[in-house]
């Protein structure tokens, strides 16, 4: 095997692989916190819109792009928005579950230090869920842009006032950001191949389409990635232990 993707070998030094029920229970319970943690904030309509006016508005005072800008290219054709639209409704679960499932079965100590980055990046969010209701500038005629999801499809939300499953108002920080770049950052300290920088694609794809389907604002995915700056800075790689050097023979 090519010594740089080759895991290094078990030991008694080597990080033992957490239990696996346990696990897995941890993982689902993170993700019911996040599903059902956000229907918390539902019933501040008035509010999220209000928070919404003010940060359309801060964007324009920080000089930030406009959303419009990147919403324009995805409408030059409706196979490419179409494209974004499922980007954003089918990607994010899935490639969350599957980089902890290839942390946990190939890098165990790294997967207990995603797993732990993900649920206080998770947690933090719902938080400023509950402070700061917002609602996502594809409900804000002020923003000028159009629900690219219920025009051209596919969409995972239903009205605002009847949908049961989700929290719309949910729109800071971008969840869907904060998690691809955390995937990036996982697999770009976990691997070793010469490409592995290739993973910040993820997040870069997973910032326009969220931007130009007018799921959130810049300011949305700027709190994500100070909420997980913050957290990979509290909670480090644990460091592997130093293999011993092999003695010289003598002559």
């Amino acid at each position: 095997m090519n010594a740089r993707s080759e895991p290094a070998p078990a030991g008694p030094d080597a990080p033992a692989r957490p239990p696996l029920v346990r696990e897995l229970l941890l993982v689902a319970g993170l993700f019911l916190v996040y599903k059902f943690g956000r229907q918390l904030a539902t019933g501040h309509t008035a509010e999220a819109f209000r928070n919404a006016h003010h940060v359309w508005d801060w964007e324009r005072v920080l000089r930030l792009p406009d959303e419009g800008a990147v919403q324009s290219l995805l409408l030059h054709g409706d196979t490419l928005v179409h494209v974004a639209n499922t980007y954003y409704a089918v990607v994010h679960f899935p490639a969350t579950l599957a980089f902890l499932v290839w942390l946990y079965l190939r890098r165990p100590a790294h997967y207990v230090w995603a797993r732990r980055v993900l649920a206080a990046v998770t947690g933090a969010a719902l938080v400023l869920h509950l402070l700061f209701p917002l609602a996502p500038p594809r409900m804000l005629g002020a923003a000028g842009l159009i629900d690219t999801a219920h025009v051209f499809g596919p969409s995972v939300y239903g009205p605002p006032r009847t949908d049961s499953l989700s929290n719309q108002f949910a729109a800071m920080p971008s969840l869907h950001f904060g998690w691809a770049l955390m995937l990036a950052i996982g697999l770009i300290v976990a691997t070793r191949t010469r490409w592995r920088l290739l993973w910040l694609l993820h997040p870069l794809v997973t910032l326009l389409v969220i931007v130009g389907t007018a799921n959130h604002y810049w300011l949305d995915v700027v709190v994500a990635a100070a909420l997980l700056g913050l957290a990979l800075a509290v909670l480090r790689l644990p460091r592997s232990p130093r293999r011993p050097r092999c003695a010289l023979p003598h002559r």
